[in-house]
């Protein structure tokens, strides 16, 4: 999802910056050559398919996918998520410059829990432990955009057809859509190319 420009008020603009610029630092920190050709083949995907959107309100509606790249890129993910969602401020205005870094923060957490998650799931079924981050990074990622508006401003969440409850309310059919996606593209990498799915 992306928040547009103007949105959110300067200090929790300033402070998602911040968390934002920490989150990179961590994950480019070690960063091998090897791993580029990957990372920004998962940037240039995240950046295509989260282009589609349906606007509603201050925010959008798009695929997110932060739990199979956090599961496919471990701690290079906010860095492709920073890339994508770069490209389409500058490219396409699609969210904001001023808002680069909470769009960033709230994808980036999810896909770092995922990850987390997955490879301390051992002995799941592939299909299972990656359907369930998929659905649960979707979810995670709408309670972070939910205390980010509300910490601007409370009357985002006013009333019972607020903007948080209309932006929850349309993201429910994302977490079954994103899950099935995510668990058989992860199902799918791990008979094809298990080597992808390697803890760092």
């Amino acid at each position: 999802m992306h928040i547009s420009d103007g949105v959110l008020s300067t200090p929790v603009a300033a402070g998602t910056t911040a968390l934002t610029a920490a989150t990179l630092a961590y994950s480019v920190k070690g960063m091998k050559e090897e791993e580029i050709p990957k990372t920004s083949l998962m940037a240039g995907a995240f950046f295509a398919v989260s282009l589609i959107s349906i606007p509603v309100g201050p925010s959008t509606i798009h695929p997110l996918f932060s739990g199979l790249l956090g599961v496919m890129l471990g701690r290079r993910a906010p860095l492709a998520i920073f890339v994508g969602l770069l490209l389409q401020a500058v490219l396409f205005q699609h969210g904001g410059l001023t808002t680069l870094g909470a769009n960033t923060v709230m994808l980036s957490i999810p896909a770092l829990i995922s990850y987390r998650l997955y490879h301390g799931m051992p002995g799941r079924a592939v299909f299972f432990r990656g359907a369930l981050l998929g659905g649960l990074s979707v979810a995670i990622t709408v309670g972070l955009l939910v205390v980010l508006l509300f910490l601007t401003d409370p009357r985002f969440g006013e009333g019972f057809l607020s903007v948080i409850n209309i932006l929850i309310a349309g993201h429910i059919p994302l977490v079954a859509i994103e899950a099935l996606v995510t668990g058989s593209a992860i199902q799918l990498v791990e008979k094809a190319k298990p080597e992808m799915l390697l803890s760092q």
